[in-house]
């Protein structure tokens, strides 16, 4: 996986890791140019060239030390955004059914933490093992040319520090990913406060969940200092290792140069390879515990790539096997709309869109009961036609199958007589306006918002559908007009406001099938008199499904479906329905605070 991220950048990696070599290379003749040096200066030679040659050896090994690491950064650099634009890509596509079974924090924790920590796994990991083990290679050869049996009593010296290790760095990829789980915890908790701040201020409830936040980030710390004190006992392991080198073979080289078996020179020289054996061997282990913490991160981005996602959209438009003589057709009986609906023109070229449920079966979970039984309706071209029924008779989960956020257990949900499965998701999702029933509304400008769906709607057609969702007004009244910042989910919005703000941003999408959920609850009886002939025009030209519980919403349908504990009870007009069926006529006379006309 680690590999997929670096492939695009392998040129510019492979670049700096020679660079590296070549810093590596340049060090490691340092100590046979001192040890010659030294022996120049023993036997009253000139030390001029030896002294120069030392000379532009330390400085080229700084610039291409400084070079390689900038190259490898850089590089480093890119692999994380490579990483974050894959993953965060991938995010926008996941089904909403996984979205639902995961905490948003923890999502972004692995989207910004996590990927971060690829940035070290690619320098110190990756090239930090290449480079270090090569010029590890290189200095313990030199080593054994130097002087073999002092190059014995180093290496054994490793080999115990190194099955130190053997036993530490497990232990670090335990604790690193606990830690990264504990961080992704804490961004959940703090997304969950953050997202209902206003609830959690009304409720007094302040302090509890800043004693969960708190215990949250103190977890974290928990686990991040549980980490760090393996990462700390490997390296100074390895540090211990090369101190005990040193050591050792100053006193067993001490010997030898006093027993005759080699030169102060040759001392020397080889003390100055067990001084840079320290960097290659630091290098390693670094690479090695970087590893652990970088495989960490590894696993959590792999499993958020493991959950269930949409396919990615196709450009191409055009419905799998569909055929678009039908929708011309519609198209064309389309054409005797009034004036003003023709100006707005919210529907597509391909004309109104059917919609039909067979025996439909749904459950948003395994261990959950179910939502639908075996729903059937049939919804013709243009018109209006309202859902009815109780809370959790599963009105609004008709939409969310309508728009493929989940797929039902059984049965068949068509579209123009197409199952949705077999709709490109992208046409699908073109050929639908949807309004949420807490119509959110995202950061960002009142411009922004209305243009999400059709970011290339002209100025005339929004002026028009402003007048229409009588948005106008508020534009008028706002500092910056279209332009202004209406706040993190809309909070400077009056919720009438968000609603219409809703309405408008589906009506520009121009859809065949307009989906309102509630779409008119928080509004005055004014403006939800002016949307509702809006919306009536509508659906002179368009299908429109409408979720509602006032009266006068559902007064205007063409047709009415009544839902009760997850079927379809009864299909009808407000008349037939009050005459036909008892659960209608209550909630006509109840719910909806009317009595039969």
């Amino acid at each position: 996986m680690l590999l997929g991220y670096v492939r695009p950048h392998r040129w510019t990696l492979l670049a700096g890791a020679l660079l590296s070599l070549v810093t590596g290379a340049t060090g490691l003749l340092l100590p046979l140019v001192a040890r010659g040096l030294i022996e120049d200066l023993s036997d009253d030679r000139p030390i001029t060239g030896a002294l120069l040659l030392l000379s532009v050896l330390v400085l080229a090994n700084a610039a291409l030390g400084a070079l390689g690491s900038y190259v490898l950064r850089r590089t480093a650099e890119s692999v994380v955004l490579g990483a974050r634009r894959a993953l965060s890509s991938y995010l926008l596509r996941l089904r909403i059914s996984a979205v639902d079974r995961s905490e948003p924090g923890d999502l972004m924790a692995r989207v910004t933490s996590d990927t971060t920590l690829l940035r070290e796994v690619t320098t110190d990991s990756l090239v930090g093992f290449g480079t270090g083990g090569l010029t590890l290679l290189a200095t313990v050869v030199l080593m054994g040319v130097v002087d073999p049996v002092l190059l014995g009593v180093t290496l054994a010296v490793i080999v115990v520090a190194g099955t130190v290790l053997g036993v530490i760095v497990p232990r670090i990829n335990r604790a690193s990913r606990q830690a990264q789980d504990a961080v992704g915890v804490m961004g959940a908790s703090l997304e969950r406060v953050l997202g209902s701040l206003r609830t959690v201020k009304a409720a007094g409830a302040e302090e509890r969940e800043e004693r969960a936040l708190h215990a949250a980030a103190e977890e974290s710390w928990r686990q991040s200092v549980r980490a760090a004190k393996w990462s700390a006992a490997a390296g100074n392991t390895a540090g211990l290792a090369m101190q005990s080198a040193f050591i050792t073979v100053l006193a067993v080289g001490g010997a030898r140069v006093a027993t005759g078996a080699i030169s102060v020179a040759t001392l020397v020289a080889f003390l100055l390879y067990v001084f840079y054996l320290m960097s290659p061997i630091q290098q390693v282990v670094g690479a090695v515990v970087q590893y652990q913490s970088g495989a960490a991160a590894l696993s959590r981005i792999q499993e958020t790539l493991l959950l269930p996602a949409e396919p990615p959209p196709t450009g191409t438009g055009t419905p799998v096997g569909a055929d678009p003589v039908p929708a011309q057709k519609a198209a064309a009986d389309a054409v005797d709309s009034v004036d003003s609906v023709e100006q707005l023109d919210p529907v597509a070229p391909d004309g109104p869109a059917s919609l039909s449920f067979t025996d439909v079966r749904f459950r948003y979970a395994d261990d959950l009961p179910y939502v639908h039984h075996g729903v059937t309706f049939e919804v013709p071209p243009r018109g209006m036609t309202a859902f009815v029924g109780p809370s959790g008779a599963g009105k609004t989960t008709v939409f969310s199958l309508v728009e493929r956020f989940y797929e039902p257990d059984s049965g068949t949900v068509s579209v123009d007589g197409l199952p949705v499965p077999d709709w490109e998701l992208d046409r699908l999702r073109a050929t639908i306006g949807y309004v949420e029933q807490d119509a959110p509304v995202l950061s960002g400008t009142l411009r922004d918002n209305l243009l999400l769906g059709r970011p290339d709607a002209d100025e005339e057609t929004v002026r028009h559908v402003l007048e229409t969702t009588r948005l106008d007004g508020l534009v008028g009244r706002l500092p910056q007009g279209l332009e202004t910042l209406v706040g993190h989910r809309g909070t400077k919005l009056s919720g009438g406001e968000r609603q219409r703000v809703a309405i408008a941003r589906a009506l520009l999408r121009r859809p065949r099938l307009l989906l309102l959920d509630e779409a008119t609850s928080q509004l005055d009886a004014v403006n939800e008199a002016a949307l509702r002939d809006t919306v009536a025009e509508v659906a002179r030209t368009t299908t429109v499904l409408v979720v509602a519980h006032r009266l006068s919403t559902v007064t205007s349908a063409d047709r009415i479906v009544v839902m009760d504990a997850g079927r379809v009870r009864a299909v009808g007009t407000h008349r037939e329905l009050v005459a036909g069926d008892p659960l209608y006529a209550e909630l006509a006379a109840t719910q909806f605070l009317a009595t039969a006309p």
